[in-house]
C-alpha cells in the first residue's frame, strides 16, 4: 500500500462495475473528481449476479481487514433481472432472492464498521430493441425486458429505504434523456460516455445531500499535500507561490 493513506471507496457489482473506467465511465468519473482525496478501488465482475456476489463477500470484504472502506457502491440487478433460462442455469435470480442477497451484502458491510457509508444502484432500464438484435440460440431465452428491470428497480429502493441505506435510482434517471436508448448505452445495456456523466453526476449528488459526519462529498474532504510550497506556481507579485491542487479543472461535475 502506498501512503499518505487516504479514504477508500469501493466499486463493487457486474458488468457495469468492471466497465465503469472504460467509455468515459463513471468510476473513471468519480477518480477524477476525488483526485487528491480519496482512492476509488475497482471490485466490478462482469456476469455477476447477486448470488455469486453474496458467496465472495468475506474474500472481497475481509472483516479483519487493516483499512476499512469509507464507502461503498453496490450495483447487482441487471444480470440477475434476466428471464429465467429453461436449464435452470444463466444469470437469474428470483425478485425475493435477490432483495434477500442485497439485504445480506448491505448487512456485511455495515459489520465491517461502525462509519463505513453504503449506496446502493438500482438495475437501470436497458433498450429492448438492440438487446434483442443480439441474442440468438441458446442466449435467445435470456431475456432482458424494461418490465424486469423496473421491478429490480423497486425491489432494491424499498429495501434500501428499509435498511437506510442510500440507493440511486438509475431505472429513473437515465429515462430523464429523451434520447436515453440511443444516447445511454453501447450495446442496449452497458453504458456509454453519457450514460456514465448521469451516474456520476447522481452518486455524487447522493454524496452532496447525504447527512454524513464526515462528509464523504468532494468539496468536504482534504486535498493531499494542498499547502504552498517552494515548488509551486508564482504568484502575480512575483514574491509568493500558488497551490492549483484546489483549481476548478472539471466544472460539468465539480459543481456538485
Amino acid at each position: 500500500m502506498v501512503g499518505p493513506s487516504r479514504p477508500q471507496f469501493v466499486l463493487f457489482g457486474s458488468s457495469i462495475v468492471q466497465l465503469s473506467f472504460s467509455n468515459g465511465g463513471w468510476g473513471s468519473i468519480l477518480s477524477d473528481v476525488y483526485a487528491r482525496k480519496a482512492d476509488i478501488l475497482l471490485r466490478g465482475y462482469y456476469g455477476w449476479n447477486s448470488r455469486r456476489a453474496v458467496q465472495v463477500l468475506d474474500h472481497v470484504f475481509p472483516k479483519d481487514a487493516a483499512t476499512q472502506p469509507s464507502l461503498v457502491i453496490v450495483y447487482f440487478g441487471g444480470n440477475d433481472s434476466m428471464g429465467a433460462h429453461s436449464s435452470g442455469l444463466g444469470p437469474h435470480v428470483p425478485l425475493p432472492e435477490y432483495v434477500e442477497n442485497m439485504r445480506n451484502i448491505a448487512l456485511h458491510l455495515k459489520s465491517l464498521s461502525d462509519t463505513i457509508r453504503i449506496i446502493f444502484l438500482s438495475c437501470p432500464p436497458v433498450d429492448e430493441a438492440r438487446v434483442g438484435q443480439g441474442t440468438s440460440g441458446i442466449f435467445s431465452e435470456l431475456v432482458r425486458t424494461n418490465e424486469l428491470c423496473k421491478s429490480y428497480s423497486e425491489a432494491c429502493k424499498e429495501l434500501c429505504q428499509e435498511m437506510g441505506v442510500k440507493v440511486v435510482d438509475l431505472f429513473t434517471a437515465l429515462q430523464q434523456r429523451d434520447d436515453w436508448m440511443t444516447a445511454c448505452f453501447t450495446d442496449g445495456v452497458h453504458l456509454s460516455a453519457e450514460g456514465s456523466k448521469i451516474v456520476a453526476a447522481e452518486i455524487l449528488k447522493t454524496l452532496k445531500e447525504a447527512e454524513w459526519e464526515p462528509s464523504l462529498h468532494w468539496k468536504s474532504l482534504p486535498t493531499e499535500f494542498a499547502e504552498n510550497s517552494p515548488y509551486d506556481l508564482v504568484a502575480a507579485d512575483g514574491k509568493t507561490t500558488i497551490n492549483p491542487s484546489e483549481w476548478t479543472f472539471h466544472r460539468e461535475f465539480h459543481h456538485d
